[in-house]
């Protein structure tokens, strides 16, 4: 799994790449909690080349989001395909994550709040 970290205004875009599993998925915790501490409380959670995530990746993006929360920040999810898509609707994560198809729709909902 690679991640790479873009900023976009008060938001960062995290471009994740390859699978998330049990071993990497802590990789994502830290990195929200490396921002949080940088006080960056709005992150979307890029997708699209995300070719697989198991109940551990969903753990880390479920306690991310809930970490971010506790600053009245948010976490996006873009660009859910395929198999990974089928996870989050299996798991009925589809209503408990914002999930866009577009980095600007996510985008545009974030900056509501800063207007």
């Amino acid at each position: 799994m690679d991640i790479t970290k873009r900023t976009k205004g008060e938001v960062v875009v995290l471009d994740i790449a390859g699978e998330i599993d049990l071993y990497n998925a802590p990789e994502i915790k830290d990195i929200i909690n490396r921002l949080i501490e940088e006080q960056k409380y709005n992150v979307i959670i890029n997708l699209e080349k995300v070719s697989y995530i198991d109940s551990s990746g969903i753990g880390a993006l479920i306690s991310s989001l809930s970490n971010l929360k506790k600053y009245q920040g948010g976490l996006k999810i873009i660009n859910v395909y395929a198999s990974v898509r089928k996870v989050f609707e299996l798991t009925k994560l589809t209503s408990f994550f914002d999930i866009y198809d577009s980095e600007e729709d996510a985008l545009d909902s974030f900056n509501k709040y800063f207007a």
